[in-house]
């Protein structure tokens, strides 16, 4: 399931609505065979000498270590979702008891990814947003595509704050300090590859104006 658009507030639209990549089901999904291996040989070599109550003590024990070490982990990919919207980031997970947060687009002063070796060949990673207010730095694991995520969340937050705005300048006034801030941001991004050279003159021209 996607995100619900009734939780969308009036003229906003879904831009990404993500999972988190498979590679977070490795763990659970290798746990579970384990317990399955384990459940499997106990019942074959019990000895038959054995009280008939031990086989099922020994599935309780498997079906406990299931619920209480595997099977969250699988619940919290299968529920949960990162979306970015023309307005906000969202991130919610849980079916019965849900947990739900939220950063506005404008509330956000940095984008960053890690990645290792074998997430990028993968294409999975993390992703650190820092944001004013109580939200501070939130870190975000097995993002698929974590590169085109940046990108998308930094062109979505230059168009809120143009919207914001009117169009001209920035949300916090258009001075010459938050154009230097987003070209800070823009020459983050050149360096990290997340957007070519000509794309950065571009939007510096934009910012500068005629």
């Amino acid at each position: 399931m996607g995100f619900p658009r009734r939780l969308l507030a009036q003229g906003e639209e879904i831009v990404l609505d993500l999972r988190p990549h498979w590679i977070a089901l490795v763990g659970p999904l290798f746990l579970t065979l384990l317990i399955v291996a384990a459940l499997v040989a106990a019942v074959v070599y019990i000895p038959n000498s054995w009280p008939s109550w031990v086989p099922w003590a020994a599935l309780a024990a498997a079906v406990l270590l299931f619920l209480f070490f595997a099977a969250p982990a699988m619940v919290a990919w299968a529920t949960s979702m990162f979306v970015v919207t023309t307005d906000r980031i969202v991130h919610r997970q849980g079916w019965i008891a849900k947990r739900s947060m939220e950063i506005p687009l404008e509330n956000i002063n940095d984008v960053r990814f890690n990645q290792s070796i074998f997430e990028r060949m993968i294409g999975a990673g993390d992703l650190i947003i820092e944001s004013a207010g109580t939200h501070g730095q939130e870190v975000f694991g097995d993002i698929r595509r974590p590169e085109h995520v940046q990108k998308v969340i930094y062109e979505e937050t230059e168009k809120n704050q143009q919207r914001m705005s009117g169009g001209h300048g920035s949300a916090m006034g258009g001075g010459p300090v938050s154009i230097a801030d987003e070209l800070a941001k823009l020459d983050r991004l050149r360096a990290d590859g997340v957007i070519s050279e000509q794309e950065f003159q571009q939007q510096k021209a934009r910012l500068l104006g005629p």
